[in-house]
Formats: C-alpha cells, structure tokens, sequence
C-alpha cells in the first residue's frame, strides 16, 4: 500500500488527523466506542517523537478541563470520551463555550446507538446545541481525518472549542484513508483576551453575548462548508436530509446517483438555507439520521410551508437502534436484491466474566454471605463486574452510571437498609466514586463497600487505572478507617477469608471498604507475553 494510503479505523482515521493536524494533548478517559482513538495516539511512533500528552484521565471532567488548561496555552488539545462520559464533562463542556478556545479545541463524542456497551442511546449533538458550539459529524473515515483539522483550524479562528461526534459504525469500520503532511505544533501564547477567561458574572455577561452573535457566523459557516453538500435530483415528490454515517448509507443504494434532491449534512448548526430550499422544492423531506431526531425535531420548528417531514418520529425509520442500511432501504421502498435471512448456525454467546476472573471469586463469597441476610441490597457499577447481574450469580440489584454504587448504597442506608453494599471496581472508583466515599464518611453512613481491584480497567480493554496501587492511601486518605480498609485477594482457596472479612464488615456499623485485589486475567496474560518476548 502506497505511503500516503491508510487502513484506518475511523477512531484512527481522527487520531491520526489530529496529530497531522499539530496536536500537543489528548486527554480522555476509555470508553467504548472512543477508547482507539487515544490508544492510536499512544502507539504513534509521531506522536512519541513530539512528545504528545497521551496519558489516561481520571474522567471526563478533568480531561476535558485539563485540555482546557492546554488550549489556554495556546496548544491543540483534543478530548476523546465516549456519550455518556459527556455527561461527566458536561460542567466544563458547556462553560468552555463561554471561556472560549486559545488553541484549538476539539471534543470527540463517540455515540453508541444500540447501546452496544452502553446505558443508553442519546445523542451528543445536543450537547452541540446545547453549549451553542459547532459540530462536526463525518460520514467516512476519509472525512474524519480532513474533518478534525478543519475542526481545529475553526476553533482558533473563532476561539471556540469545537465538538465532533462519531457513532459506533463510524468509530469501529475500517477503510484506507489518503492521508497528508503534519503541520508543526503551536507555539506557547497566552490568550489575548483573559477576562473571558474568568467565568464570574461581570466577565460572563460580556462573553456570552459575543457567543450569542457568533451564531450567525457558525450558520454561515456551516452553509458554505464542504462538508454540507446539496445535490438536486429528478424525482422531487422527496428529498433526503442525511447526516454523517447516513449519507454513506444512503449512497450505497444508488451507484448511479439517488434520484432525489439529497442535503448532506456534517457541520452544524443545522445549514437552514439547504433545508429552506428542499422544502420548496420537494413535496416530503425524509430525515436519514443516527441517534435520535436531532434533525428531524429542528425542521418542524424551522419550516413553516406545511412540508411533511418524515423520518424517526412518523416510523418511516425505526425510533430506537442504530440506523443501517436495511432500515434506509424500508424507508426508500426499495426492493434489495441482496437479502441474507439470520444465520441458524451461529449460536448466541452472551456476555460472561472471563475464566479466571477474581470477580467471579469476590460475587462467590458475597452471594454466601448475603444470603445470610434476606434482605440484602447490592448496587453495582459500571465495569466488567456488571456482569454479576447476569447467570450464574444475580448478584446485584441496581447498575446506573458510572459511580453510582456508592451514593446509592448511601441513600439506602440513610432510608434505613441494612446491609446496604456497594461493589465498584477500582478504575470506575478512581473516576467517580472517591466523592461518594467522602459524603459516605462525613455522615458516617452503615455501608460496606467492595472495591473489586483488577489492577486495570479492564472492561475496555486493559488500560491504566489512575489508583493502582493506591486504594488504600485514598480510602484512609477521605476519612475511612484504616482498621476498616481491609485487602483479600480472591481466589477460591481464600473463600472462608473473604466471607468471614464480609460477615464482619457489614456487621460493623459505618463505613467500610473491602479491596478484592487480584490482576485481570487478560491483562496478567499480555504482561507474562510482554515479558517473554
């Protein structure tokens, strides 16, 4: 393959675009489907011989505000996370509209519609909206790695950070992408403008009604990109709005051409004057969108002709599940001549702990144990552990987002359960749960906590975990007792332990922390490789 030509995914596809485009930082903390795009980064024989910051956050929020910091020093940053963890990020996020960008800033949003690994389906460009911030969608590999440069060069242009938004299918196809030349980094440079900078009432004020003003100019920039194309068509009883992946969808019915009038749409804010004239020349206009109506909904409140606007809302494309090919060619009606009915021959596989996982030890103890007290709650959180939910343990009664074992556990208690026990794993209590440990130990609330220590975070796939070897430091550090911070290691010979040290933690009355300590079994299998080799 020549010099120039990739095979890249399209986590990479942005990686690679990002360094090329003079990145200094990436700041993220994994989840799927955004975990690649800073792993590319780590593994960048460039990106080593610039020195980019790589290193794993402790979350969203302050990988997203570390970034900051990095733009304010006039740096390219870019943070990576997926859906979810934008609510995370979501304080800093939306007030970075207001301090605005020094270097460029961008924000990858990696959605997950399906809910492949995830809690839910939401759409992250409302987020966009919401901060009054331009969005980027792409709708090839090849898009995503010209896209995050542009991306970067209209941040510093306006001096706002600039989020893009990704889906699965987008995040984890592979294709071969032209790539060009890297530019050098920035120089270090203060901003021009620091008052803005400093988010008190006086200095917000004045910033946001520069950003109010500047949404005319995001418009007018998102009408004359190239990326939001208009393409007439014959056949105008209906047009088609497709956003990002949908675009690449659509156009594998028609290799000759769609015969209708098509608006390509991949930077936003939603390009009114493309949509004002398909309204006017087609009599329907069906919304071809991953995620949910983001589209679809503006539409309504912008046309004002009668149009019907058809899409997720009407049925024509199914309103939850990500968007496939299959579902345009039901919406076109089409005929496909390609149908493959189900495979009778693959057999289901749900998702297990893996053979040699000390989860699976610590849920064995702790069923024992709880079924000595019949009204035992366990609340979980987000991890592999999650899977004690699942056959052969049902071990666990409430799984939400990520930190929430804790708080919940304590709200619980506070309402009179008894034993109330949260089990988290030790990255997710690194990244969300250290502030439910403080609440807990300041009111001194009746929980046992089970810090399922695996030494990694492990569910997407063995990355860092910023407390390794520090668990107890931090738990002795907010408040909990040191006699009350007790380390197993879970392996079936140590059973009687681990039952006998949860027997009588949950029979003391405040809080305390049991630290289940054994490394994942994959990860200790690639170090034993690692060291072999």
């Amino acid at each position: 393959m020549e010099d120039n030509k990739l095979l890249l995914l399209g986590d990479e596809a942005v990686a690679l675009g990002a360094i090329h485009a003079g990145l200094s930082g990436v700041y993220a903390y994994p989840g799927t489907p955004s975990t690649e795009i800073t792993e590319y980064i780590q593994s960048s024989p460039l990106a080593r011989e610039r020195g980019i910051h790589c290193q794993w956050s402790c979350n969203e929020k302050t990988a997203m505000e570390a970034a900051l910091g990095m733009s304010y020093m006039g740096k390219r940053a870019m943070v990576c996370m997926k859906h979810v963890g934008m609510n995370v990020a979501a304080d800093a996020f939306v007030n970075s509209a207001m301090t605005g960008a020094n270097g460029g800033l961008v924000v990858v949003a990696a959605d997950d519609p399906s809910m492949h690994s995830s809690q839910n389906e939401q759409d992250s460009r409302f987020y966009g909206k919401f901060a009054l911030m331009p969005t980027f969608e792409p709708s090839t590999q090849q898009e995503a790695y010209e896209m995050i440069g542009e991306a970067f060069d209209l941040s510093e242009r306006y001096r706002i950070p600039v989020l893009m938004r990704l889906v699965t299918r987008m995040a984890h196809s592979r294709t071969v992408v032209t790539v060009g030349k890297a530019r050098g980094q920035n120089a270090l440079s203060y901003p021009a403008n620091p008052r803005q900078w400093v988010l008190m009432p006086a200095c917000s004020k004045e910033r946001y009604k520069v950003l109010v003003r500047e949404q005319a100019d995001f418009l007018a920039e998102a009408e004359n990109s190239r990326h939001n194309i208009y393409v007439d068509g014959a056949d105008r009883s209906m047009g088609i709005i497709a956003c990002g992946i949908a675009y690449n969808y659509l156009m594998e019915h028609y290799k000759a051409g769609c015969p209708h009038p098509v608006l390509k749409v991949s930077q936003y804010p939603l390009p009114k004057k493309h949509v004002a004239r398909m309204a006017q020349e087609c009599e329907s206009i069906l919304v071809l969108e991953d995620g949910q109506p983001f589209v679809e909904e503006q539409l309504r409140g912008v046309l004002d002709n009668g149009v019907q606007v058809l899409g997720r809302l009407t049925g024509e494309v199914p309103r939850t599940g990500e968007l496939t090919p299959d579902n345009i060619t039901a919406a076109l009606h089409l005929q496909d001549a390609e149908v493959y009915p189900p495979s009778t021959l693959v057999v289901p596989r749900p998702p297990a702990l893996c053979k040699g996982c000390g989860h699976r030890d610590m849920y064995a103890a702790l069923n024992e144990v709880v079924r000595e007290y019949p009204d035992a709650r366990v609340f979980s959180d987000i991890g592999c552990y999650t899977l004690g939910f699942l056959p052969p343990y049902h071990a666990i009664h409430s799984v939400v987002d990520m930190g929430a074992s804790i708080t919940m556990a304590k709200g619980a208690a506070d309402a009179g359960q008894h034993p109330s026990i949260a089990v988290i794993g030790d990255s997710t209590f690194t990244h969300s749960g250290m502030t439910g440990l403080l609440d807990a130990v300041n009111e001194q609330s009746n929980i046992t906590i089970i810090i399922s220590d695996n030494l990694t975070t492990g569910m997407t796939g063995g990355q860092d975990s910023a407390g390794t070897g520090r668990l107890e430091q931090i738990c002795t550090g907010i408040g909990v007792e040191g006699a009350h911070v007790r380390v197993v290691v879970p392996l079936p010979r140590n059973m009687e332990e681990m039952k006998q040290v949860i027997r009588e933690e949950i029979e003391y009355r405040g809080v305390s922390v049991i630290i289940p300590r054994r490394e994942c079994i994959q990860t200790a299998r690639r170090h034993k490789t690692m060291k072999n080799e």
